[in-house]
């Protein structure tokens, strides 16, 4: 047992305004967590013991113990995230478990679960908040859905296969992690890296410096390839040498398939438990669980894929020709047989003549700086917001972490967030992501106020600074950062003071990026973007001519993009629907099929994307990935309002924003997405704009 002095000293206990986030370390984890876990098992047992269906009774103790649990283990789990470690790593391992059971238990309270059922079918019901009612039903349904009202013995293997599925997922992402860092390519001879940038070249000296070639520069190299998205991308873009870009290709096509870190057999006992769990609680497959807690069903999410895919699919086949045609136009071997590895390439290529956009040019004008200095004015505009910097205000994990207060239009602090910008291969994840720290909630406020703020972290992947050079951006990094603060807004500005339907507690997950995709429209929008687009040494604004092609370059390839999403959609469904694990057709056969309607150019027979499709084996999208397109569809029609209204007219945006700000990024989780939607838009959603965004309405017309 560790010691009474150690445990009050340690960091994860104490009472904290922000995260200690500069001082946990792998040794606290499992004192820390094994002592919260004690103390949150008494309160449970008392609040079973004193429960009544009231507020006071039931909600707030309740929203205390999730709360707590939801902090503690988000920390940890952070720095997992941001700052990994072997040590830390173990030490969550191993404490998972008894974190997962005690959810579980929670999760299963029957004392809990009758009063949530008793104050649902109490006279009082009617006159309960709406945020309030939403919380009810999440809480029973949830219940529901976590196995409650199984017989003992059904309850048992329910839990088992809930505790198998959380280590399998967690297996299936260290693989995948593993497999990446695994694959290291050591170039020495220039010829062989011909075409590409700079700025990829400074990347790979720097990650050969770091493997011990202590003299490497990105002139002279040695140049380590990796399959970290910063470095495989522009190999697969700008790489003159097939050979290499086919290299690298199968080798990220691999990751994970095969040796001791192979996904295959990972994947296949994910979803023969999923249909398992699902066929428990009395559905037919592991989708219509899913569906039980989105906007969509299996059925409506299927329309719409159908719908968009119809749309898509003769524009992505005239894609793959003008990709031939015009290899063939600059004397290519292989323009008759392009194939996965030359599509990346020739697209850029053709790109970069029908645009004249090179990405790598365009770093200049989006610094850093610039970029959040705009996104924060947008802010301002669109909601009333103030962005300011508050460095030193909470401990941080990284020195390059910024940290920002967020102020009302009378300058009361409303919420905070943490910016973790750079890559860090080493000890980060990669991708970007938003996640909550604390959300806002009248019950968990301190002592002396009326409510506790949100917090919410961003983290992205950009190429730190290089010397003196700022962190220079591409324009899809631009649209990331726009794209998490969408998220981040959702759970700042938040008007509701239930903790748990607050933010983005309790939106269904099909909804969720209504608000982060909507962000990225307004990168195209010239006034916003004309003002973030300074050119980081002399100042000068992105050319116009330069925003012209941007903005046609926004429909490039729709259709082949379009159907990559959809294809991930669809197989994604068709493994949570259809498939029988262990059944005549594999994994790999239902790609296959599901790639004959949604890819021009079929897969290689060795492909094994799904070994590193984290998105549905470890992260929250099993048969969810449709809601990217469901949530596109609803954030176009939403940026349509702005079209509708005027873009120009700064009078109309500031309303429209402000209706925006008061329905879909106030109401948080407690009124149903498509009441908030309609609330915002005046009617239901259609998918008209996002196919008029794309340039594919004239294809479905």
């Amino acid at each position: 047992m560790a010691s009474e002095d150690s445990l009050s000293s340690n960091p994860l206990l104490q009472n904290f305004e922000f995260p200690p986030f500069d001082v946990v370390d792998a040794h606290h984890v499992k004192p820390g967590i094994r002592s919260l876990l004690q103390q949150l098992e008494a309160e449970l047992e008392q609040l079973e013991k004193n429960v009544e269906p009231s507020w006071p009774k039931l909600v707030e103790p309740l929203e205390k113990i999730i709360d707590r649990l939801s902090v503690v283990w988000g920390i940890i789990n952070h720095l997992k995230a941001v700052k990994d470690t072997p040590e830390l790593r173990a030490a969550i391992e191993e404490v998972q478990p008894e974190k997962v059971k005690f959810q579980l238990r929670l999760g299963q309270s029957k004392p809990i679960y009758n009063a949530f059922k008793s104050i649902r079918e109490s006279s009082d019901w009617k006159t309960l908040s709406e945020a309030r009612q939403r919380l009810v039903e999440a809480q029973i349904k949830e219940a529901v859905l976590s196995g409650i009202a199984l017989d003992d013995d059904k309850r048992e293997d329910f839990n088992k296969i809930e505790q198998e599925l959380e280590k399998l997922s967690h297996k299936f992402s260290e693989n995948v992690l593993d497999a990446t860092k695994k694959f290291e390519k050591l170039i020495t001879d220039k010829k062989e890296i011909e075409g590409l940038p700079p700025s990829a070249l400074g990347l790979f000296a720097q990650a050969a410096v770091s493997k011990g070639h202590e003299n490497a520069t990105a002139d002279t190299g040695p140049w380590l390839i990796t399959l970290d998205a910063p470095s495989y991308l522009p190999v697969m873009q700008h790489a003159m040498n097939r050979a290499l870009r086919e290299e690298v290709y199968r080798a990220y096509l691999s990751r994970a398939s095969s040796g001791d870190l192979d996904n295959t057999a990972i994947i296949d006992q994910i979803l023969k438990l999923r249909l398992d769990k699902a066929k428990l609680l009395g559905y037919s497959n592991y989708a219509e669980v899913s569906m039980a807690t989105k906007m969509a069903t299996v059925e409506k999410a299927d329309e719409l894929l159908e719908k968009l895919r119809s749309a898509s699919w003769a524009p992505a086949v005239q894609d793959i020709e003008d990709l031939k045609s015009f290899a063939k136009n600059q004397g290519a071997a292989e323009a008759d047989s392009l194939t996965h590895w030359d599509i990346t390439f020739w697209s850029e290529r053709l790109r970069e003549s029908k645009y004249d956009i090179n990405e790598e040019e365009l770093r200049p004008y989006f610094s850093l700086p610039k970029v959040m200095d705009g996104l924060f004015r947008l802010a301002k505009t669109l909601f009333g917001i103030d962005v300011v910097p508050a460095d030193g205000v909470a401990p941080v994990w990284n020195s390059d972490v910024r940290f920002y207060c967020v102020k009302d239009s009378s300058g009361n602090p409303t919420a905070y967030f943490y910016f973790d910008p750079y890559s860090r291969p080493s000890e980060k994840r990669g991708g970007a992501w938003m996640d909550e720290v604390f959300s806002r909630s009248r019950v968990m406020a301190q002592k002396g106020s009326s409510v506790r703020l949100p917090v919410a972290q961003m983290v992205c992947n950009q190429t730190p600074p290089v010397g003196d050079k700022p962190s220079l951006m591409t324009f899809r990094e631009v649209e990331t950062v726009f794209h998490e603060f969408g998220h981040a807004l959702q759970h700042m500005l938040t008007k509701e003071d239930e903790g748990l339907v607050a933010g983005i507690r309790n939106i269904e997950w099909d909804a969720v990026e209504l608000p982060s995709q909507f962000m990225e429209n307004w990168c195209y929008h010239r006034d916003t973007l004309m003002s973030i687009a300074k050119h980081y040494q002399t100042g000068e604004t992105l050319p116009e001519d330069v925003y012209k092609k941007l903005l046609a370059a926004r429909t490039f390839r729709a259709g082949s993009l379009s159907l990559r999403q959809l294809k991930f959609a669809t197989v994604d469904l068709e493994l949570h629907t259809k498939y029988v694990p262990g059944g005549t057709e594999s994994i790999y056969d239902v790609d296959q099929r599901v790639s004959l309607k949604t890819q021009v150019i079929p897969p290689l027979p060795e492909d094994r994307f799904l070994c590193s499709f984290s998105h549905i084996f470890a992260g929250g999208y099993a048969a969810g990935y449709y809601s990217y397109k469901w949530a596109e569809v609803l954030s176009a029609d939403a940026f349509s309002a702005f079209e509708d209204a005027g873009l120009d007219d700064i009078k109309a945006v500031k309303e429209t924003g402000q209706r925006f700000r008061n329905t879909i990024l106030a109401l948080g989780g407690g009124k149903a997405p498509l009441q908030v939607f309609v609330a915002f838009r005046g009617r239901e959603p259609s998918p008209e704009p996002l196919l008029r965004h794309n340039g594919l309405l004239a294809a479905s017309a």
